[in-house]
């Protein structure tokens, strides 16, 4: 994570942040106490979301609601990059509902 904008670096009520993401990758199973809004510049990937899922390529944009379980998955072969916004101060949960807290590139 790259992060570009959050309250720890001055004055921002949303964070701002890029994702790289290796071929293959797979991110966690999780959810947001926000929204966040996900648009891929490079590459590709899988997106569940809400139980339903979503192929994305660079130009796509997908508005994650707050509450809704999420994973990203990299394409294999490409991966990807994304700018990523949120609320200052998010927390992440697992899908169990035990809280992550506020990641770094958001606080």
């Amino acid at each position: 994570m790259t992060t570009f904008a959050s309250p720890t670096q001055g004055g921002a009520s949303r964070s701002l942040w890029k994702v790289e993401a290796r071929p293959g990758a797979e991110g966690p199973v999780h959810d947001f106490d926000s929204e966040q809004v996900w648009s891929w510049v490079a590459g590709a990937a899988t997106v569940e979301l809400g139980g339903r899922t979503y192929t994305v390529t660079a130009g796509d944009t997908v508005v994650m609601p707050a509450r809704t379980v999420r994973r990203v998955l990299a394409d294999p072969g490409h991966g990807y990059t994304a700018v990523v916004t949120a609320p200052a101060g998010a927390r992440a949960f697992g899908p169990d509902g035990a809280e992550f807290g506020v990641p770094p590139w958001i606080a």
